[in-house]
């Protein structure tokens, strides 16, 4: 969670413009029951009269009212009512209703209170006061006493019989009750429309932005991931499989793109439309919060059984997603090979098992949370059963209003479908959770090949290309013994250094550790005199010209592939490459030549062919220094020869380093290296060796015939 919060917090004003928005849609939200509940109450219920405060007073009724009133309350009466012509009093500030509502409210309702009993009107009440048969202080007693009558249910006593009078003083006057009724609901109903838009629009615009910012978080981590990963070297590799990093690089920040959405619009409205609420049933005063309490208690223990029993899985389903990716990736890689062993249905159960751990987790999940949304809607629905059961004992005694109720079950809907919220995102959390994680464990990973803070790159601008292995072991990460111990030999510009021996004895990992795809344990390695971990990695690849054993090609097309050592690269430069990797031949015959498309992993071309392109590739681009990893193995002979020729032809005043099984392919070699066992056990010229490196005569008479050792060379 908190990893996922440090992601947003990249996109403060985003957020900030998010967190607005859902504040504006809640108060639209929350206001909208309370406009229900006065359509009904008021609307409905009192006839659009909101207030027992009338809009126009008969002179007697404003008379009487005044005798009813106290000495502050008569003189607010007398600053808000003027007398017209007709002798009418009408009220001259509509807004000032609210502010009278309670001075004049309860006057109102003890004139309709002595009406309906029939003991005195308006007009007699007058005439007692003129003739002094009652006092000011008199019916001021009076007043008291009838308010305590009523106990608790004096104010909506009091509200109702004002809002009745306000209504018969209505008619008195022979104004329309029904155009006041009308005037009232279109009034709230433009309110509720004007609302409901302004909260579509909030809601929109917020989804807008989080939509946008979590595909920026989305696009932010897989840019740092790829940025991350390419920047590895093989030893950082090693530590995590491709299928991992293509499933971090896909699926787990899918999951943290599409969690960063839910937090943004459902987390952060889910408390401010739940607080909102709560002060909300507060201020309907109804009596029933304790209802609101026993709803979200019985969902937060719901939660929590929930989450105890799926969290586990939780926690193992990416592994899971890991292992399947890694299942299905090594049987496409190797269904050739599966075929030619006839191990399909070996692995085709291999894929099963993984199959069936990743669904049987999956599907314990998933029939734990199908549980919550029955759970939740029973809890919901006997919440609603309860708010109307003891609602409606409230409107039976008169100190609840049925709209008030209808409010009331709407908030607490609200309040509860907040905690709904709070607990969908609560389910994806942990697997955003362990996304994240796996996310922060490549990012965080130290890289341990690096530039130094000051390069020599200045010195190397006019590289000639001395390659130079100073007393150089090695050992891989973690293992026991060397894979190299004490290499020392120097390659010089416009020879060909070549380097042979047994399978296992180090030869790919001696050319390897040139371009630092791992760095030396012991000793030096030099260009020019100059160590590689004193250049820029970016200088020290400029300088090399590298073909790996298995040649690698890229989706595009011939020319894309040829140039991709950089734009410099121009077409001469293309076609002489391809004319020394003797690659003319098969390109000349296809219709678009160099246009000619190449599939990914350039599986619509030969081993040999293939083999052919990376060499041009690696050429083209002039290196100071060309090192081939047993590049040659899958070309037939004749190819070898001629290529090894032109190399030698073209590539006069480069530095030629040529890893190799074959003894033909470095018979012609300025300098040949032995390995056996991770050390130097020869180096010289093939007849040197022949005559003094029995390791390197044990390599030429399994591959060389008699005829052959006697004359010292091949063809």
């Amino acid at each position: 969670m908190f990893k996922i919060l440090k992601y947003l917090s990249k996109s403060k004003a985003a957020v900030a413009a998010i967190v607005a928005l859902l504040i504006l849609q809640a108060y639209c939200d929350l206001a909208l029951p309370q406009y229900t509940a006065d359509i009904v109450d008021v609307g409905i219920g009192q006839g659009g009269i909101e207030y027992g405060v009338p809009e126009q007073m008969r002179e007697e009724t404003f008379t009487a009212v005044r005798m009813l009133m106290t000495a502050e309350e008569e003189e607010a009466l007398l600053a808000a009512y003027t007398a017209d012509e007709n002798g009418r009093y009408i009220l001259a500030n509509d807004a000032d209703r609210e502010a009278l509502d309670a001075g004049i409210s309860i006057p109102m309702a003890l004139l309709s209170m002595l009406s309906a009993s029939g003991e005195m009107s308006p007009e007699i009440l007058g005439q007692m006061m003129e003739s002094g048969a009652v006092t000011k202080e008199e019916i001021l007693q009076y007043r008291d006493s009838a308010l305590e009558s009523y106990g608790e249910m004096s104010n909506s006593m009091i509200s109702q019989m004002a809002i009745n009078s306000v209504k018969t003083e209505y008619e008195a006057l022979g104004m329309d009750i029904a155009s006041v009724q009308t005037r009232y609901l279109l009034r709230k109903g433009s309110h509720m429309l004007g609302l409901s838009v302004l909260m579509m629009a909030a809601s929109i615009l917020a989804g807008l932005l989080a939509a946008r910012t979590s595909a920026k978080i989305g696009r932010d981590l897989r840019g740092s991931l790829f940025h991350k990963v390419v920047s590895f070297s093989d030893a950082e590799m090693d530590q995590f499989s491709t299928a991992s990093l293509i499933t971090r690089s896909t699926n787990d920040i899918q999951q943290i793109q599409m969690v960063s959405v839910m937090i943004l619009r459902m987390v952060l409205y889910a408390p401010i439309v739940g607080v909102g609420g709560v002060l909300k049933v507060v201020h309907t005063r109804t009596g029933m919060g304790w209802i609101i309490a026993v709803a979200v208690l019985a969902i937060m223990a719901l939660v929590g059984v929930l989450m105890a029993v799926a969290m586990p899985k939780f926690k193992i389903m990416q592994s899971l997603v890991d292992r399947m990716n890694l299942v299905s990736r090594e049987i496409l890689t190797g269904i050739m090979v599966i075929r030619a062993f006839s191990r399909e249905k070996f692995e085709e159960e291999r894929f099963d098992k993984a199959n069936q751990e990743l669904m049987g987790t999956q599907l314990f999940t998933n029939r734990v949370m199908t549980i919550m949304m029955p759970a939740m809607m029973l809890i919901m629905n006997g919440i609603a059963v309860m708010i109307v059961w003891f609602g409606a004992k409230g409107v039976d005694l008169g100190n609840l209003q049925v709209g008030d109720m209808l409010a009331f079950i709407t908030y607490t809907m609200q309040i509860v479908m907040a905690f709904l919220m709070i607990t969908m995102i609560s389910i994806m959390l942990p697997r955003a959770g362990v996304a994240a994680e796996r996310i922060e464990e490549v990012l965080g990973t130290e890289v341990t090949i690096h530039d130094k803070a000051q390069t020599l790159d200045k010195e190397l601008e006019q590289a000639k290309g001395v390659l130079r292995f100073e007393n150089v072991s090695f050992r891989y990460p973690g293992a026991d013994e060397e894979a190299l111990e004490g290499i020392d030999f120097t390659a010089n510009p416009g020879e060909t250094t070549a380097i042979i021996g047994s399978t296992g004895c180090g030869k790919s990992t001696l050319i390897r550790l040139i371009p630092r795809y791992y760095d030396v344990t012991k000793g030096r390695i030099t260009i020019d005199g100059v160590d590689i971990r004193d250049l820029s990695q970016h200088r020290l690849h400029e300088l090399l010209g590298y073909v790996p054993q298995k040649g690698v090609l890229f989706s595009g097309d011939i020319e894309s592939n040829l140039k991709f050592g950089g734009d410099f690269i121009t077409d001469g430069d293309m076609e002489e490459a391809a004319q020394i990797a003797q690659a003319m031949e098969f390109i000349d015959s296809k219709p678009k030549r160099f246009q000619s498309e190449i599939s990914q992993g350039g599986t619509n071309v030969s081993g040999g062919q293939k083999q052919r392109l990376s060499i041009a590739r690696a050429i083209a681009k002039h290196p100071k220094i060309c090192l081939f990893d047993d590049s040659f193995s899958a070309l037939d002979y004749k190819t070898d020869v001629v290529l090894r020729k032109a190399l030698h032809e073209k590539l006069a005043d480069a530095t030629v380093i040529i890893v190799a099984q074959r003894i033909s392919t470095i018979l012609h070699a300025d300098r040949i290296i032995v390995l056996d066992d991770g050390k130097i056990a020869g180096i010289g010229t093939h007849q040197e060796l022949l005559a003094d490196c029995e390791a390197y005569r044990e390599i030429a008479r399994s591959q060389l015939s008699e005829k052959e050792l006697e004359g010292g060379r091949v063809s």
